[in-house]
């Protein structure tokens, strides 16, 4: 009987792989982090319409992941830009972790260390501060700076960005979601920062998360993960990625390179 059950078990088929589609009738589109490289995004943008005006008319959300800013050299026309774009067509936005700590970094000093550490200074610098308004700023300076150099719209953009958005079997976020915590209870601060146990884990599910936050040099797609942010701030590729139905597609600009280190935070 053992050995029978056995070979029961040696012969099962292995389970299939699941197929994630969106509703028919919707498209979408989700880029990966911008950080500050407007070029990339006007880009992205001229990339996206084309796209979509060439495939059949479908309901069609277009999904920013989340860190727009710091790093690159134009966060301030980042926001700009996906601001007008909203105004235009369907645009939703994620709030990313530099977002997070750009937003954090008005009133908290400590996370304004880490902010300016990370590619807050760039960002900073691309508002009316000038390089030698920075230098000799002390960080009560930056605050003071901050708070009168930056538009409060731009602010009230970034505080209105979502945590989450579900469309049919796609489930976008930043950074990712904590294993085994179910959707409506993931914490904000995952949802911006994790990495490690998310990226490891292969669990099935019945949907696929979509997300940026973790670099890597080529997109990673699997049945439970699509990763898409592809260091843009210093590689010079933006990566986004269409999905209708169950079909999914690549779409990548490319801009100059940067000598910044591609690294995560």
């Amino acid at each position: 009987m053992i050995s029978k059950l056995r070979s029961l078990l040696r012969s099962a088929p292995a389970p299939a792989p699941i197929t994630t589609r969106l509703a028919p009738g919707e498209r979408a589109y989700a880029i990966g982090d911008i950080h500050g490289r407007a070029d990339l995004l006007d880009l992205m943008i001229d990339a996206i319409e084309a796209d979509d005006a060439a495939r059949a008319p479908a309901e069609t959300t277009v999904i920013l992941l989340g860190d727009l800013v710091d790093r690159g050299p134009d966060s301030a026309g980042v926001i700009a830009r996906a601001r007008a774009w909203g105004q235009q067509r369907k645009v939703r936005y994620l709030q990313g972790n530099h977002e997070e700590m750009f937003l954090n970094g008005m009133t908290d000093l400590g996370v304004l260390r880490h902010f300016l550490r990370y590619g807050g200074r760039e960002t900073l610098l691309s508002y009316p501060i000038t390089p030698d308004e920075y230098r000799v700023a002390t960080l009560e300076d930056v605050q003071a700076l901050m708070a009168a150099r930056v538009p409060e719209a731009d602010l009230d953009f970034m505080r209105g960005m979502e945590n989450l958005i579900r469309i049919g079997d796609f489930v976008f976020v930043h950074a990712g979601i904590r294993p085994g915590v179910a959707l409506e209870d993931q914490s904000n601060g995952d949802l911006r920062w994790i990495r490690g146990e998310f990226i490891e884990d292969t669990a099935p599910r019945d949907f696929a998360v979509v997300h940026g936050h973790t670099i890597t040099a080529e997109p990673q797609i699997s049945p439970v993960r699509i990763g898409i942010d592809t260091g843009a701030f210093a590689s010079g590729l933006l990566t986004a990625i269409g999905l209708e139905d169950d079909q999914r597609w690549l779409i990548t600009v490319q801009g100059e390179t940067s000598a910044q280190p591609v690294s995560d935070n």
